[in-house]
């Protein structure tokens, strides 16, 4: 059965530039294991090196979380399409942020 791979930018990189990639597969597990074996380079950004789906990568099928599911093994239908949403770190502490009193002045449009 044939399921699309949503590809985030942050990734098209390793994938040629491509958005989505059709894949074969009956579960998440396949379809991302089919993926690595077309692109390589992707691996190290969507599985530890035990081979575990890493913790910052998450993982939708038709707009529902895979953890709310049977997680990396839930399984596929023809059509379904697979998102990944790798999460983004990062910023300043908020400690260093000067504190300010915003007034009504303050928001313009």
């Amino acid at each position: 059965m044939a399921v699309t791979i949503l590809i985030p930018t942050a990734l098209r990189q390793f994938t040629d530039n491509l958005s989505e990639i059709e894949v074969e597969a009956s579960s998440v597990r396949k379809s991302l294991e089919r993926l690595k074996e077309a692109y390589p380079d992707l691996e190290k950004h969507i599985f530890s090196p035990d081979g575990a789906l890493r913790n910052f990568v998450n993982v939708y099928v038709n707009e529902d979380d895979i953890r709310q599911k049977d997680g990396i093994d839930t399984a596929l239908k023809d059509k379904d399409v697979v998102l990944l949403i790798p999460s983004i770190a990062g910023g300043i502490d908020s400690k260093d942020v000067p504190l300010r009193t915003f007034t009504r002045r303050d928001n313009k449009i």
